[in-house]
């Protein structure tokens, strides 16, 4: 039993500390000064979910001309926060309250630390001043968060909290792109607001680049035979750079997964994707190739595969914000875009590797795409179809995990940087429809697909009742074969098994109508293009439900 004492004791301690704290005297209270620093540095938008710990700051934003949008589950709020960061080139947002409102981020923070996107996680907490013993809703957030973020704040009443907050901001952009938290413990947030000098606490680290790492790129190009150019996610704000280096070089294009769309897909010199799941046209370039000029590139397992293994015969040049610990035969630690320029004003003369071009066009003709046939719909005919129909409408694509990205990579031709957003570095399924939620919000002109799995789109499809309540017009599309298709494949190879990967799933056209949204479900190839046509006319959410074969395989 509840004892009701008790109960009626703490809540008229609570109402009474709130009382004293806020409405007793008029006085600019911290929570007040936390979102005045957001206005300050333009924030336009938060993700989140309140609780008791930042009430004080919920009550503040009412008045404020920020957005918050509500989502029903606080790992969506990060991914949501993700999709906008990734689309807007700026920080995404985040609040939530203390113990399970923070516990429930870990995912998202881990998944933009292992895809360098930057947010800044305000997460309340429990009282400063009375967190002695077990308290409700108590947990050790800069311990739990520490090894998946870029930086952690506790934010002390001897903190000026409008400087934490601006500062988290900036780190969140800076170097290496991440997640920083701030913890807000309630008292501070509900105490008067008092400015403070305090030292700079972030400062920028000079670019350790010199005149002989150019040189000595330059020298491995005037002796390479078979050069390629790799770009990462880390390549994305030096696209226009990176096109004239190209042009001027004639050196190839190949991309990690996180690099799509660095480089236009459809150009001539772009090879595709490399890696376990890469393009054959991509990885047989590679080791064919003497030479690597990577730029942004984590150099992560699936890229590599075996990394003993990898372009063997190749000298690489590695381009990145942060050292990879890897024994190239040059390591600049540098952005891009600076690199790209400093090469670009450096080249004194217009490359020609003729041969190797006409060995790469060879490569890429003889690897190209061949549709299958079938009487089921298969992936790729499904993908191809959808990328000629709304390229027109140069879509951003959100994806989720699974088959269904990897296809998405290959079929779809990305030729501007912030159109294609996925999971990549964690791998986490659940992402795809949150952080087209937040895609949507960043460009709102714009015409967002999710493409997502059937098993995927079950990890957050309560965000739909986020859609629901913002209007946000993202055309969902699943490829539904009621299989963790990727699960699947690989237990077919590695274990002639298909054990608890087959799904009972629900009729999501009626999960749509619950939620008032439209939905139609496609089961044959004929049905697609008017299925699209009535999604896209759709002045709303709506959900396109393709029935494909069970058992392909990418």
């Amino acid at each position: 039993m509840y004892n009701n004492n008790a109960m009626a004791n703490l809540v008229i301690s609570d109402q009474k500390f709130t009382q004293n704290r806020i409405y007793g005297t008029k006085m600019l209270t911290c929570a007040k000064a936390l979102v005045e620093a957001l206005e300050e540095i333009h924030v336009d938008s938060i993700f989140g979910y309140p609780g008791a710990a930042v009430l004080s700051v919920y009550n503040e934003l009412s008045n404020s001309k920020i957005r918050h949008y509500l989502v029903r589950h606080e790992q969506a709020a990060v991914h949501s926060a993700e999709g906008y960061a990734r689309v807007s080139n700026k920080p995404g947002i985040v609040l939530v309250t203390s113990g399970p409102g923070i516990t429930n981020t870990i995912t998202g923070i881990a998944n933009a630390y292992a895809d360098s996107t930057p947010l800044v996680v305000l997460a309340g907490d429990v009282a400063s001043n009375n967190n002695k013993g077990k308290i409700f809703q108590k947990v050790d957030i800069v311990s739990m968060t520490k090894t998946c973020c870029k930086k952690s704040y506790t934010v002390t009443s001897k903190d000026d909290i409008k400087q934490i907050v601006k500062e988290a901001y900036e780190v969140a952009n800076s170097g290496e792109k991440g997640p920083v938290i701030v913890v807000l413990p309630r008292n501070i947030l509900e105490s008067k607001y008092t400015a403070k000098i305090t030292k700079d606490l972030h400062k920028k680290k000079p670019s350790a680049i010199t005149d002989n790492d150019y040189n000595k790129t330059l020298k491995l190009i005037d002796n390479a035979k078979s050069p390629l150019i790799l770009l990462g996610g880390g390549a994305i704000n030096a696209v226009e750079d990176i096109k004239k280096l190209v042009y001027k070089t004639n050196i190839p294009v190949i991309s990690t997964l996180m690099g799509i769309g660095t480089f236009p897909s459809d150009d001539k010199m772009y090879l595709g994707m490399i890696g376990i799941n890469g393009t054959c046209s991509a990885n047989t370039a590679l080791n064919n190739s003497d030479l690597i000029i990577a730029f942004g590139v984590s150099f992560s397992d699936r890229t590599t595969c075996k990394r003993e293994n990898f372009a063997q015969n190749a000298k690489i040049v590695n381009i990145n914000i942060k050292k990879t610990l890897n024994n190239f035969e040059l390591e600049v630690c540098t952005d891009a875009q600076t690199f790209a320029k400093g090469l670009l004003e450096r080249l004194n003369e217009e490359y020609n590797f003729k041969t190797w071009n006409n060995q790469v066009k060879i490569i890429k003709e003889e690897n190209s795409r061949v549709e299958s046939s079938s009487e089921c719909l298969h992936s790729s005919c499904v993908l191809e179809t959808i990328y000629e129909y709304t390229k027109k409408y140069e879509p951003v694509v959100v994806t989720d995990v699974g088959q269904h990205q990897l296809l998405t990579a290959q079929f779809f031709n990305f030729n501007k940087p912030n159109k294609f957003i996925t999971s990549g570095g964690l791998g986490t399924m659940g992402f795809g429809l949150p952080a087209a939620i937040g895609a949507q919000l960043a460009k709102p002109a714009s015409l967002v697909l999710n493409i997502t799995g059937d098993g995927s789109f079950q990890m957050n499809l309560q965000e739909l009742a986020t859609c629901r309540e913002h209007n946000i017009p993202v055309k969902i599309i699943i490829m539904n074969n009621g299989y963790l298709g990727m699960v699947r494949q690989l237990q077919d190879k590695i274990y002639n098994n298909r054990y608890q990967v087959e799904m009972i799933n629900p009729d999501f056209t009626k999960i749509a109508e619950a939620y008032e949204l439209f939905a139609v479900r496609v089961k044959t190839a004929e049905e697609l293009i008017p299925a699209l046509q009535k999604a896209i006319s759709y002045q709303g959410t709506a959900i396109i439900d393709i029935a494909i074969n069970a058992f392909e395989e990418i």
